[in-house]
């Protein structure tokens, strides 16, 4: 059996997923598709707006086959780190081909800019150093040095967020000798930070959730740009939880943990650095609500993705030595669902995977699991009563989702 991977947050899974999907399958010539998908926390900083369980179950029946949990030491980092971890994960189980969409579309432009970067790299460094000492952010930095390299016109665009991706899953699969092979397909219509819908059918994930927490936001808004099995999973987490998760839920417990800690406390979490620890604390002394908190502390040097991520450590007490002590490739795989067709797979290859799989973490000892854990009754914290309840027995009590196929 042929199995393609891909790396996905699904937050929530919409019509582009569905044709990253497709195009997937028709490009690897595939049976099976393989997502790891990041947990309850994501890359951006934010908390997912349903739980990974129910983003698994809308996952298995728009297409996937088998989701692996991408765990929360690589799930919330910065995109080479995010990237070595999700490739490690399909290259263990057996991934032939990776897949990722891109505004590039060529995976020879993403393969000559590796090279061309490899070919460059001390000017490239000397220039992100440049660039970082003027008091830009990381990004904005790599991106500016990149182009005081005058790239050619046949490679990427390394302004753009799915290029970055892309590019460093090239890395990593290299600096891994990961055997998968990688080929792109060109994002359709929607970019992945549009605020807007873009057209009739497809639109970004940003979008949908800015439509689901405005005022007068409604799922009927949302239809016509996801799958009806992701608009029936929608509904029914909203009347199973009363609600979506999002940034605001969590402040008063972020600001609660914030206003007992010291300075020289804050310098021990994971991305608090240079002083930010000062600046965060005034911040939050002085904010009635997230937002307002974020908008406080926003520097040029610092993006609103860098700093929402180092408020997810905060969060979660995640410290720099938690963070250090683990591996750079994951350790585990940890299953989270299932079709028929991917449970056959699993029953054929699973013995053949490079890392063990665990499906019940009661059963487990892991450095990175315990963080897993961790930030899953975080995230519980976000409802409350009886709901609240079910959310944190999940994570022990849930059994990998079995869908139908």
């Amino acid at each position: 059996m042929n199995a393609v991977g891909v790396i996905v947050e699904y937050n929530p899974f919409h019509n582009g997923h569905a044709f990253h999907i497709e195009e997937a399958k028709k490009y690897a010539n595939a049976d099976v598709v393989i997502a790891v998908m990041s947990g309850n926390f994501l890359q951006r900083g934010e908390p997912a707006i349903v739980s990974k369980w129910k983003r698994t179950e809308m996952a298995l029946k728009a297409g996937v086959d088998i989701v692996f949990e991408l765990p929360y030491v690589f799930a919330t980092q910065q995109a080479s780190t995010f990237a070595h971890g999700a490739v490690s994960i399909l290259d263990a189980a057996g991934c032939y081909s990776l897949c990722f969409g891109s505004e590039s579309g060529s995976i020879d432009s993403f393969y000559k800019t590796e090279i061309f970067l490899n070919q460059h790299n001390d000017t490239y460094q000397q220039q992100v150093k440049y660039f970082l000492e003027k008091g830009n952010s990381y990004p904005k930095a790599t991106s500016l040095a990149y182009h005081t390299l005058a790239p050619a016109d046949d490679l990427i665009d390394l302004s753009k967020p799915n290029n970055i991706l892309g590019y460093q899953y090239i890395k990593a699969a290299h600096a891994l000798n990961a055997s998968v092979k990688i080929f792109t397909v060109t994002r359709k219509n929607a970019n992945y930070h549009d605020p807007h819908f873009a057209s009739e059918t497809i639109a970004s994930a940003t979008s949908i959730r800015k439509a689901l927490f405005t005022v007068d936001g409604t799922l009927e808004s949302v239809r016509q740009y996801v799958p009806e099995t992701t608009y029936r999973g929608l509904l029914e987490y909203k009347e199973q939880y009363g609600l979506f998760h999002d940034w605001e839920l969590y402040w008063p417990y972020l600001k609660f943990r914030l206003i007992q800690m010291t300075p020289e406390q804050l310098k021990t979490i994971y991305e608090v650095e240079e002083g930010l620890e000062n600046r965060i604390l005034s911040s939050a002394l002085e904010s009635e609500n997230f937002q307002q908190f974020m908008e406080k502390l926003k520097t040029k040097r610092y993006t609103w993705t860098r700093l929402q991520r180092t408020c997810v450590h905060i969060l979660t007490n995640t410290t720099k030595q938690e963070m250090f002590m683990t591996e750079n490739k994951a350790t585990y795989l940890r299953l989270l669902g299932m079709t028929t067709t991917g449970r056959e797979y699993l029953n054929k290859y699973k013995t053949d995977f490079s890392l063990p799989m665990i499906s019940k973490v009661s059963a487990a000892k892991n450095s990175q699991l315990l963080l897993d854990i961790k930030a899953s009754r975080i995230y519980a914290m976000g409802t409350s009563g009886y709901s609240q309840k079910k959310l944190l027995e999940t994570e022990f009590k849930q059994p990998p989702i079995i869908v139908a196929k």
